[in-house]
């Protein structure tokens, strides 16, 4: 009952700051102008990333200061990488920052979570873990952290796609610490989770609000600094992790591996992961790709919760099947762009 208490209050708050930031006159009204990136047409406001963080502050502090007593040094230290990050992207929402400060801006927050003992000390796969040597684990968690913040960015390109993964990625890893009997993780991400559903209701196709920069970059450093957090309370293992949101790092990762083997311009913005691919190459609007994402994040998210506690053989057996499935996902999308292309049927 404490949990569904702050995960409501999450909710309404983000449903109104959404809301209030929408509509001309608010500070926060940024409007998106759309680039080669975009799949969009007209300008939106994309303020609804700063109506999130004032539900998940807000809520928070509220539970830290009621009885999340244990958690608070970590949630304080998260919440502050967390502002550094935003504040940074709010500033390139509406002034254009250089790559290179938003970068640098990146890297100080992952060493900030990485110094306060938020690091990837370790990596493995069911039954099998290594033990990282200290400079090997530093380079390796400011990698992950800075990645994760820019896939999150990456895949923010579609009405309804990253709230819609926060919502489900950050719900299961709320459902895996409940499974732990783990309170402060459990609450921690369910109020994340319900701040993107009360986005969410502005954001589903067709969108009123977009997140911005803001928003995405906060939620891809929460995954990560999450995903650290839990494996080091032993909630979960890392891979494990992983798997929760994986439709959002195959997409970003084999689509940036792509580039870079074209040698292409990665950092530029662009239109060719998969998540746009199926509405440019194979004519699917919003909406349909959209449903179709949250049927394979679900079903990620599914797989996870039974994975936890299973044996090994069974854990290997998940991976095999992703890995099979992504596989046959990835070149499914690219086979029919290509027939579409030379004249077939999509």
């Amino acid at each position: 009952m404490v949990i569904l208490a702050f995960v409501a209050l999450a909710f309404v708050l983000s449903v109104w700051f959404t809301h209030r930031f929408s509509r001309p006159g608010s500070w926060f009204y940024i409007l998106d102008v759309p680039n080669e990136r975009s799949l969009h047409d007209n300008p939106k406001p994309r303020g609804g990333g700063v109506a999130m963080l004032i539900a998940i502050y807000a809520a928070l502090a509220l539970a830290v200061g009621l009885f999340l007593t244990e958690a608070r040094q970590t949630l304080v230290w998260v919440g502050a990488a967390c502002l550094m990050v935003a504040v940074v992207s709010f500033l390139d929402d509406r002034h254009t920052m250089p790559v290179a400060y938003r970068i640098a801006a990146h890297v100080a927050a992952a060493f900030l979570l990485f110094r306060v003992g938020l690091g990837l000390e370790s990596v493995g796969l069911p039954g099998v873990e290594w033990t990282l040597p200290v400079a090997i684990a530093g380079a390796a968690s400011l990698l992950y952290v800075v990645w994760m913040i820019n896939l999150y960015n990456f895949m923010d390109g579609m009405d309804g796609l990253a709230a819609g993964m926060a919502v489900l990625g950050f719900g299961t890893y709320a459902a895996l610490g409940a499974m732990a009997g783990d309170v402060a993780f459990a609450l921690t991400n369910a109020v994340v989770a319900a701040s993107a559903g009360g986005f969410l209701v502005f954001n589903f196709p067709p969108a009123r609000i977009f997140m911005g920069d803001v928003g995405s970059s906060a939620l891809g450093l929460s995954a990560a600094a999450f995903s650290l957090w839990g494996v080091q309370r032993g909630v979960f293992s890392f891979w494990l992790a992983l798997l929760v949101f994986l439709p959002f790092m195959a997409d970003a990762t084999v689509t940036l591996f792509r580039r870079l083997l074209r040698r292409e311009r990665f950092w530029e913005p662009h239109r060719s992961h998969y998540y746009q691919r199926l509405v440019r190459g194979l004519g699917w609007t919003h909406r349909k790709a959209v449903l179709w994402g949250y049927v394979l994040m679900a079903a990620c998210a599914i797989s996870a919760l039974w994975a936890k506690g299973r044996d090994t053989l069974d854990q290997w057996s998940l991976l095999g099947v992703w890995a099979v499935a992504y596989a046959g996902l990835l070149w499914w999308v690219s086979y029919r762009e290509g027939r579409r292309r030379s004249g077939g049927h999509a």
